[in-house]
């Protein structure tokens, strides 16, 4: 189970420390550690929310964007033979394993 909270397009992941009987997460795509926390999930989500909060007004403050900038490049590890079965798909379409790759992912996220 994956457990995320969306708040604004923010992301925050979510886990639960038994020890202190605590949930606790941080925001996921940005280039800060913003955390937030709560003893239940009224609290968690509400610490959240603000977190995102004081983060956009923190920075507007500093002219920073608040989303982590991607650069469009990134590295996947595959199986080996699901390499080979994308390499020959790609020439035989006449393509680089570039663009067979992301055009299945573009099929995959514009659904």
């Amino acid at each position: 189970m994956i457990d995320r909270l969306v708040y604004k397009n923010f992301i925050g992941s979510v886990h639960f420390s038994a020890k202190d009987e605590t949930f606790f997460g941080k925001l996921e795509g940005i280039n800060d550690l913003v955390t937030f926390e709560g003893s239940s999930v009224r609290e968690l989500k509400k610490s959240f929310k603000e977190a995102i909060e004081d983060y956009i007004a923190f920075c507007e403050q500093k002219g920073i964007p608040t989303n982590k900038t991607f650069k469009g490049s990134f590295n996947v590890r595959i199986d080996p033979k699901l390499h080979e079965l994308a390499f020959y798909q790609a020439t035989k379409e006449g393509i680089s394993l570039n663009q067979l790759v992301q055009t299945a992912l573009k099929n995959q996220l514009m659904e």
